[in-house]
């Protein structure tokens, strides 16, 4: 810009050799406050080319100094006087080119991620973005874009105002509400949003076992709106998240075990009893039975291989008893829920080691699922009654939420002992008949 100024102002300010004194006198104006001029500016530091542009501006005698003190509205008066500039701030600005006032600057973004809050009119999605992790979510999947944090909080509204659903497949829902069957796909910006609003509006308890996360699974953004996202072994979280809304991903795996569960209505909807069944997160969605456990024990374990042993000794006298298998998925989630709401009092037993009692909390707190023969005392009595059961205890030690003696009694004995080993403990209190 410096061959199409004044000049006389080339040869008061310009060059390469009054570069860095430029930039000095710039960051002041990029700095000034929000309200109020500059009245002064004082530049430290100086050599001598710089003093003696500094003196030739200012009009003073050249006597050499380390430091000057411009008094900026007598400079303005004078450039304008001369006919070479308005003021010193647009004698900069024509060497080199627009100043940004950082204060300003600040204040318009302000002002347009607030428009981006009070142009959301879904409850939830407000209620999410008044979070500070909320509106930094929206500010990463956007890229810091007010105009696309905007149509990716658009996005998302079409989406909330059909949930929650009943079993409606995730492509199905992303087709209608977005015109895309791929819109909600894992790690799209419209996805993580959506997730991150009916998680904060679920508010659930805390999970020793998975960390809370703004999103899930694990993709290579496409367009402006993507995003990396998380690990994959998010990806069963991801189908919780939807499951709680109605919202069916992957809906046939890993369908939920469970043996004799009572339920309502007619013969051809009782489902049999003695055997083994299982329900896929489809069903229960679509279709959730009505089942009769009103203040009934409901017991619930975390190895299959105990609900087939207590088939075989119990039948259609075994008490009502469902599976996690290991952690449990959406499937196995929903139907602990759906027990829960249907006021059955669970009752909790899982294995003896770490990842155990990890299961054991997510299923406790998730559920207010109480422990079933799953504490200190259970722990001590099977290490003492059956030490050949016991194998060594490895992995991250973990605590118990329902029982603080627990971890401490495993960490001083350091064995772990598999559930199933302990099926004639538990295989008595089974017995319904």
């Amino acid at each position: 810009m410096s061959d199409q100024v004044d000049p006389r102002l080339q040869r008061l300010l310009g060059g390469d050799r009054l570069a860095s004194l430029r930039k000095r006198l710039r960051q002041r104006f990029e700095r000034a406050p929000l309200e109020g001029a500059i009245d002064h500016i004082r530049v430290v530091g100086l050599s001598e080319e710089e003093h003696a542009a500094l003196a030739a501006l200012l009009g003073r005698p050249q006597r050499r100094l380390k430091s000057l003190q411009i008094d900026v509205r007598r400079v303005d008066a004078d450039l304008r006087r001369a006919g070479i500039a308005t003021s010193l701030r647009e004698a900069l600005e024509r060497l080199d080119g627009s100043i940004l006032h950082l204060a300003g600057a600040r204040l318009r973004q302000q002002t347009l991620w607030s428009n981006v809050i009070d142009g959301c009119s879904h409850p939830d999605l407000a209620g999410l973005l008044l979070t500070p992790g909320g509106i930094g979510l929206v500010k990463r999947l956007a890229r810091g874009d007010t105009v696309a944090a905007a149509e990716l909080c658009r996005r998302a509204e079409a989406v909330l105002r059909l949930l929650p659903a009943k079993g409606i497949t995730r492509s199905h829902l992303a087709a209608d509400a977005l015109g895309d069957a791929h819109a909600l796909d894992n790690g799209r910006g419209a996805a993580a949003l959506v997730l991150a609003v009916l998680r904060h509006s679920a508010r659930p308890a805390p999970d020793a076992a998975a960390p809370i996360a703004d999103e899930d699974g694990e993709t290579v953004p496409e367009s402006r709106e993507d995003v990396v996202a998380e690990p994959a072994a998010g990806a069963e979280r991801i189908r919780e998240t939807w499951a709680r809304a109605g919202v069916l991903v992957n809906e046939l795996a890993r369908p939920a075990l469970f043996l004799n569960l009572p339920t309502g209505g007619t013969e051809g909807d009782r489902l049999p009893l003695g055997e083994p069944a299982y329900a896929s997160l489809r069903s229960l969605l679509r279709s959730p039975p009505r089942w009769e456990v009103a203040g009934r024990n409901v017991y619930v374990c975390e190895n299959p291989n105990l609900l087939a042993i207590a088939a075989d000794r119990w039948g259609a006298g075994c008490a009502p008893l469902a599976c996690t298998e290991g952690m449990p998925a959406a499937a196995q989630r929903c139907l602990l829920a759906q027990l829960a709401l249907a006021g059955a009092r669970l009752r909790y037993h899982g294995d003896f080691d770490w990842p155990g009692l990890r299961i054991g909390n997510q299923v406790m707190r998730g559920h207010g699922a109480e422990p079933w023969r799953f504490g200190a005392a259970d722990y001590i009595a099977a290490v003492r009654t059956a030490p050949g059961l016991a194998h060594p205890l490895a992995g991250k030690v973990a605590e118990a939420s329902w029982d603080g003696a627990l971890a401490p009694a495993m960490r001083q004995h350091g064995v772990a002992i598999a559930e199933e080993a302990l099926a004639a403990s538990l295989l008595p209190d089974l017995d319904d008949r």
